[in-house]
């Protein structure tokens, strides 16, 4: 049996946002293939925006208190969700939503079609697709599932 390590989840203070920048724009250049670097340059200021007004923050830290991943939740739907490279794999991304849905209340979120590793990590958690969307939410064509948490499904159990 593996061995399950938690770290603790934190609130992330306004002078951080830079910091919660550069993981995003980490994460994209290592999950996000189908985007180009004029498509990074596009969505960099519009994240950056979008900290600002993002409803509930949260993230966890590395043992040098930098922020390792990130998740933010606006109105019951995860709107970001990004984990430094270096820190994949960790389970930290897994905790962060686990953290979301028992404290934020989500059960929402939009995944892009093309991000085949994040649209299985959220299947395996318990969302299921409730619809389709050809553009993302600002025209671009980057196709979006619409993905709800089952309500029949057992989150505990994907420990």
């Amino acid at each position: 049996m593996a061995v399950v390590i938690r770290y603790k989840v934190d609130i992330i203070k306004a002078e951080e946002y830079p910091q919660v920048l550069e993981v995003w724009e980490a994460s994209v250049r290592a999950t996000h293939h189908f985007l180009t670097e004029g498509d990074i340059q596009f969505f960099k200021p519009f994240v950056q925006s979008g900290l600002l007004q993002m409803g509930e923050l949260a993230c966890i830290r590395d043992e040098q208190n930098l922020i390792a991943g990130f998740i933010g939740v606006e109105k019951e739907k995860i709107e970001m969700l990004f984990i430094h490279p270096s820190w994949r794999g960790r389970r930290i991304g897994y905790q962060l939503v686990m953290h979301a849905i028992d404290t934020f209340h989500a059960n929402y979120v939009d995944v892009n079609v093309q991000n085949e590793q994040a649209v299985g990590f959220y299947k395996h958690i318990g969302f299921t697709v409730i619809g389709k969307s050809e553009a993302d939410s600002m025209g671009k064509p980057f196709p979006l599932l619409h993905m709800q948490l089952s309500l029949d499904h057992d989150i505990q159990t994907k420990e």
